[in-house]
């Protein structure tokens, strides 16, 4: 695999077992059999410090499955994932510690995503509690204050509760925690989507400034091709489980080749330059 690059994942895939609908079967008739559906189907991609890959296609075609396996949230039936050269897929122990704070995700739903409980330094701070024991509790506060102050909240969010906040202020927090341990690589699946439109565009403002503010190597997950063409320099079009086209996202969005991107470029009424 390349040397350069910080992700490189080959071959990936992930299939799950779907039963049967009762519904459609007479009485006595035996069970029928359990059926497969592939989410992800033989996966391979690269990806470059300092890039941003958007991965774009309709509700159900696995770019969700794909994020939560780059995450290690879920493990892949096979397939090889290494990053910056170490073996990401089968990291385990202090190995799958060190590498998982280096890559951190931004989830969909800003609500689902955070502790109610919780009151916002916590959550912010959790990842330090985690991954940095020996810092103190003052010291963690301040951190957490500093990384909400990047994101636009200042530090009196940080002894309240998430329910206090609007849609687009609970996605900063999610934003805050994900950054917080000062990731390499962040997975951002479909951030702005339970958003209004113009919530959403400010989300995607702050994500480009602090990409570029802290050198960030940043995985866009989106249905909306406007979304990713505002941040993407690469984009992959996923159908099916499969990447049916990837390259330059001018390329793509521009000049796309495979009838799928083509068809999903027709449904919107214009792409971002």
């Amino acid at each position: 695999m390349a040397g350069d690059s910080l992700l490189e994942v080959r071959d990936l895939r992930k299939s799950y077992a779907v039963a049967p609908r009762a519904i459609h079967q007479a009485e006595g008739d035996p069970p029928a059999a359990t059926a497969e559906f592939v989410g992800v189907d033989g996966v391979t991609f690269s990806l470059a410090p300092g890039e941003t890959l958007g991965i774009v296609g309709e509700s159900g075609c696995g770019k969700t499955t794909l994020a939560r396996m780059l995450l290690r949230l879920i493990e892949p039936d096979s397939g090889e994932m290494r990053f910056r050269g170490q073996d990401w897929r089968g990291a385990r122990g202090a190995d799958l510690r060190a590498l998982r704070r280096r890559i951190q995700m931004v989830f969909q739903d800003p609500i689902a995503s955070l502790n109610a409980r919780m009151r916002v330094g916590a959550i912010v701070g959790e990842p330090l509690a985690i991954h940095e024991p020996g810092l103190s509790r003052a010291d963690r506060h301040a951190r957490a204050a500093q990384m909400l102050e990047a994101v636009g909240l200042g530090s009196e969010a940080l002894d309240r509760f998430p329910h206090e906040f609007s849609g687009g202020q609970r996605q900063r927090i999610g934003i805050a925690r994900a950054l917080i341990l000062r990731p390499e690589l962040v997975v951002a699946d479909e951030p702005v989507s339970a958003l209004d439109v113009s919530v959403g565009a400010q989300i995607i403002e702050l994500l480009d400034r602090l990409r570029r503010e802290l050198s960030l190597t940043l995985i866009l997950i989106s249905h909306s091709l406007p979304v990713v063409a505002q941040l993407a320099t690469r984009v992959s079009v996923m159908q099916a489980g499969r990447f049916v086209e990837s390259g330059a996202a001018d390329q793509v969005l521009q000049s796309p080749q495979h009838p799928y991107t083509q068809a999903l470029i027709a449904a919107v009424p214009e792409i971002p330059a």
